[in-house]
This record gives C-alpha cells, sequence and structure tokens, in this order.
C-alpha cells in the first residue's frame, strides 16, 4: 500500500528528539519492513500548550490550505491508499488528515489517538471538538496502552469491541533493537548507578524529576550515584532540586544516541517516576540494555514495566512506597539481575519491529478489500 503519514503533535524529522519523535519513526519503519510505500505528507505542527483560541483558527486556515494542495497534488499524481495520522489527541488534533481521506474515500487510520471526555467541559472544547470527527472516521485505532482503547472506546460505543475485526487494535510500544548488541555484564558490588532519561520541561516531567529528588533524600547512606540524561526549559528548577546530593547527581543534558547507549549499559537500575506518563519510550530503551526499571503504577507506564517481571511498580503519588522500592533495589542485586534478565528478553523478544509489522499488516491489509470498520 502507498500511504501518506502524518504526525501533528511533532513530525518524525523534528530537530528535537522525544520519545514522540522516535515513535513516529517507529511506526513509519514497521509499516515500511511490512511491505507498504510511506510518505510524509505533512509537517505542520497542529500542538498547544494552552488552549489559543487564536492559534486554533490559525491552525485551521493553515491546515485548508495544506488540505486543498494535497488533496489537488493527490488526484493529479495518484492518490495514497491510505491515510495513517500518529498521536492525535485534543492539544494536537489531526486538522488535515480526516478531510484529505474523505475527499479521496481512502480509509483513515490513527495510532495513539486518545480521547478525553473531561476535555469537552473545559477551556480545551474547541480543539476536543476539532479532534472527535477525525477519531469517528477512523476505520482502525491503533492503541498503545488499555487506558487508550478505554477512551475510544467510550467515543466510539460497543461497536469498537467487536473482537479481531475492531475498529480498536491494541498495538504495544515496540522498539527495534535488532540491531543493538548484547549489553555487558554488570558489576553487582560497589556503588549502584542509577539513570533517568526524560526531557526537562513544566508539567508531568518536571513533577517526576522532583518526585524522584524527594525520594533519594534519606537514601544518602545507600551506596547509589545517579546520572540524569535530559534538557528543557525546566532545567534550572530541576538542577536545583539534585543540588544538595553533591557530585553524586550527574546532569549530562542531551547525549548523543551511542554516548546514552553507553550509559545504559554501565548503570544497574533505570529509575523514573514517570507521573502521568502516556508509557515511555526510555523504559523499552532501557529494558533492551537489560536495565531494571523503577517507575509509579501511572498511566499507560504498565504496557512497558512489568511489575515483579521487568521492573517494579509503586503507587502513584506514594513518594514513600518508591523511596522504599528504590532501596530495596539498590540493595538487592539478585532481584535486579533477574529483572534485568527479563526486561531483556521483553524488550528484544516480545516488542520488536517485526512483530510490530506483523499486527500493522493485520490489521490494514483487509481496508484493502472494502471490509468495514
Amino acid at each position: 500500500m502507498r500511504i501518506a503519514f502524518y504526525a501533528p503533535l511533532k513530525p518524525p524529522g523534528h530537530p528535537v528528539p522525544s520519545g514522540d519523535r522516535a515513535v513516529a519513526r517507529l511506526l513509519m519503519a514497521a509499516l515500511g519492513l511490512a511491505g507498504h510505500e510511506v510518505t510524509l505528507a505533512s509537517t505542520l505542527r497542529s500542538y498547544s500548550a494552552v488552549p489559543d483560541a487564536a492559534r486554533l483558527t490559525a491552525l485551521r486556515a493553515q491546515a485548508a490550505t495544506i488540505r486543498a494542495t494535497l488533496i489537488a497534488g493527490y488526484r493529479k499524481a495518484g492518490r495514497p491508499d491510505l491515510w495513517f495520522t500518529y498521536h492525535p489527541y485534543y492539544k494536537a488534533p489531526d486538522l488535515i488528515g480526516p478531510a484529505v481521506a474523505a475527499a479521496l474515500a481512502i480509509p483513515y487510520v490513527t495510532a495513539e489517538a486518545s480521547h478525553a471526555p473531561k476535555r469537552a467541559r473545559d477551556a480545551w472544547a474547541p480543539w476536543q471538538q476539532a479532534l472527535e470527527p477525525g477519531l469517528r472516521q477512523g476505520a482502525r485505532h491503533f492503541c498503545p496502552t488499555p487506558r487508550d482503547r478505554a477512551g475510544l472506546a467510550a467515543l466510539l460505543g460497543d461497536a469498537a469491541l467487536l473482537g479481531d475485526a475492531s475498529r480498536l487494535v491494541m498495538l504495544p510500544p515496540f522498539l527495534d533493537a535488532a540491531a543493538l548488541p548484547p549489553p555487558p555484564p554488570r558489576a553487582e558490588a560497589g556503588e549502584v548507578l542509577l539513570v533517568s532519561v526524560a526531557m526537562m520541561r513544566s508539567g508531568n516531567k518536571r513533577e517526576s524529576y522532583l518526585v524522584l529528588a524527594e525520594a533519594l533524600a534519606g537514601l544518602e547512606a545507600l551506596p547509589w550515584r545517579l546520572e540524569i540524561v535530559g534538557d528543557g526549559p525546566a532545567r534550572p528548577e530541576i538542577a536545583a532540586a539534585f543540588a544538595p546530593f553533591g557530585a553524586r547527581v550527574r546532569l549530562h543534558g542531551q547525549l548523543r544516541a551511542p554516548d546514552l547507549q553507553r550509559l545504559l549499559d554501565a548503570a544497574a537500575l533505570f529509575v523514573w517516576p514517570a507521573v502521568r506518563e502516556a508509557y515511555g519510550m526510555s523504559f523499552l530503551d532501557a529494558a533492551a540494555a537489560g536495565l531494571p526499571a523503577l517507575a509509579t503504577r501511572d498511566g499507560g507506564v504498565p504496557a512497558v514495566v512489568v511489575h515483579g517481571r521487568t521492573g517494579w511498580l509503586t503507587p502513584p503519588g506514594d513518594v514513600a512506597a518508591f523511596r522504599a522500592a528504590l532501596a530495596r533495589l539498590i540493595a538487592d542485586p539478585a532481584l535486579r539481575r533477574r529483572l534485568g534478565a527479563e526486561a531483556l528478553v521483553f524488550a528484544r523478544e516480545e516488542r520488536t519491529l517485526a512483530g510490530a509489522a506483523g499486527i500493522l499488516d493485520a490489521a490494514l491489509r483487509p481496508l484493502m478489500h472494502g471490509a468495514a470498520a
């Protein structure tokens, strides 16, 4: 199939690294591995950090121009077989794909679309209204977590829950770890190297960093050191929160992929509270390095960290429980070794690019034969 791909939150070629950019690239790679021809339809970012009415109006005007250009171009040069949008939600609605797909009479498909009913009752209501028609139009919605699936099911109704032929298809988070070498043996004695990888921005990321700093307070007597990878506008506040730990905490800023991989290979535990995290691709990157994870059971995190198997999950908002779990993992190398071995299998054998390609292809192929959603 010829697939037109679009990511309204952040295009796959965006210069700022992020989990969202990484997943967009992985989806394109998985579709390509399945034998489909994938082209980026637009780089328009429809994202807004606040419910700005003027921005929504301006985005609608930009999108209308892009839609007209795309439709005319596709009619002249040949239409795609399918439109695929990654991560449309109330802060980044797809203002292009649904109309183009309807005009060309091709299926409209999403991955990681989410719907929050409460946004219909607050200042985001106009943005939510811009999102919903595309969700209702979707012939397939690929859902990375049960929470995403439940939100779409509530919008689409019981007809969306009809087994394997459903419009809602589970596509668990995945990564391309096939080219990575096996991780080296980890030291089990002496100082325990902890690592965290996340952007430094306001909101959930900032809150997660502050929870981590609070959890580490009181564990000074234990043999640990923390390496933090990430940067962003909240860095000064985050640096201040970790300043009391002195040289035991090092902030690296952004690292090149090879340098980050070396740090993951050297670490003993990936630690990140993941407050209200969608799920967190960094957990899978850590697992692919054979690194167990400590997180909270918040948002979609259980889709990438399996409690008691690949890592440890504590109740959201319970800093004391997070601190206690961290102390246990620092003190128990056998537990870390067992969790790390399972994490390696989970990431490299169960959450593969090839597996994702198979799920995508099996769900999309019927659309080319007129199968109803």
